[in-house]
């Protein structure tokens, strides 16, 4: 078994990661939402991290005014990061186990691989195909731009249904950097489209929040990011694009559909892309995570996975999210299993 790596999309890495300055950027400090009593081998209930994002009018637009056209360009991949460990092997790359790194890794042992043949009819098996047929998922589903260590970078991240209508869920690699830095300029665009083009504006993230074991260990079984958003143009995001339903401790298995914005080569980030089929536990059991038969690349970490999902309606209910490949392994995404950990994420953020 190789250790994983997460599919967070980088900019190109210059002059020691050199990246823009965060102007008028006012960071504030990370902090438990509660102090909960840890029982050998459970996890918290509340056991949540969060961060305060772009509180005032003023931060709203400065991160608004931080994502031109040209900027949101440029947040493209080069290739996934990894580090090189003392026997070769890859750490991830955008974790606090190890930082930044730039050991590049292309999909099928440095083969690009060609995106499937593309189809208008959703089909239940497929390991990358175009989005083409509309619904709530294509308004409800949409990429993330965020800046890590001075580099900005790109996610992929989903609505939920929820009682301050302001929550996305997404990848806790998208939100904080494991044990390392949590992300600045944070911001969602539902509904994407080629161009840069927001058709239903962008929600800059006004609280962030990822599980304890993700901030203190960048554990891959809660890389789960729940992210509560301001308004945009005085809309809530369920009120803008509507939301897909959420749930927690599923029976494991099933049929789901896996949505994202992958951004590494063969893909360009432009365009909304999915998985589909069945999934199965960590053959490793290195985790708790599910995979899934996908060739998604970088920029899809953080993209809804729904299950019970309706083609026709583009309505399912969320259960997991993309977030790491092993690298021996490219044709098989992992998603971590939303239990109680997930649910104190998504109390914890429909309540901010």
């Amino acid at each position: 078994m190789t250790l994983s790596t997460p599919l967070l999309a980088a900019a190109p890495l210059v002059a020691g990661l050199m990246g823009p300055a965060l102007v008028g950027a006012a960071p504030v400090e990370s902090r438990p939402i509660a102090q909960p009593v840890h029982q050998a081998g459970t996890t918290p209930l509340a056991d949540v991290v969060e961060r305060v994002a772009a509180r005032s009018t003023a931060e709203q637009r400065r991160v608004l005014d931080y994502w031109t056209p040209e900027r949101m360009a440029k947040a493209r991949p080069i290739s996934l990061l990894g580090l090189v460990t003392k026997d070769g092997a890859l750490l991830s790359g955008i974790t606090g186990k190890a930082g930044l790194g730039s050991a590049p890794v292309l999909a099928n042992g440095g083969t690009k691989l060609a995106p499937r043949r593309q189809s208008a009819r959703p089909r239940a098996a497929t390991t990358g195909a175009r989005w083409q047929t509309g619904g709530a998922v294509a308004r409800t589903t949409g990429r993330v731009f965020l800046t890590l260590s001075g580099v900005d970078f790109v996610c992929s991240a989903g609505t939920v249904r929820s009682r301050n209508r302001d929550v996305v869920v997404t990848a806790g690699h998208c939100v904080k950097d494991g044990t390392g830095g949590w992300a600045e300029n944070w911001t969602f665009v539902p509904g994407y489209r080629p161009g840069g083009d927001r058709p239903y504006g962008s929600f800059t993230a006004r609280r962030m929040f990822v599980a304890g074991p993700w901030s203190r260990s960048a554990d891959d079984s809660f890389d789960i990011g729940m992210v509560a958003l301001n308004k945009a143009e005085g809309k809530h995001v369920a009120d803008a694009v509507g939301t897909q339903e959420i749930a927690f401790n599923p029976g494991r298995g099933g049929q789901i559909f896996g949505f994202g914005y992958p951004a590494d080569p063969p893909y360009d980030g432009e365009h909304l892309f999915y998985c589909a089929g069945r999934v199965h536990d960590d053959p490793h059991g290195a985790t708790r995570d599910q995979g899934l038969g996908c060739e998604m690349t970088a920029g899809s970490s953080g993209g809804p996975w729904l299950s019970g999902f309706d083609p026709a309606t583009g309505k399912g209910t969320v259960t997991s999210v993309s977030s790491f490949k092993y690298t021996d392994d490219r044709g098989t995404m992992y998603g971590p299993y939303f239990g109680d950990a997930a649910r104190a994420l998504f109390n914890t953020a429909e309540r901010a």
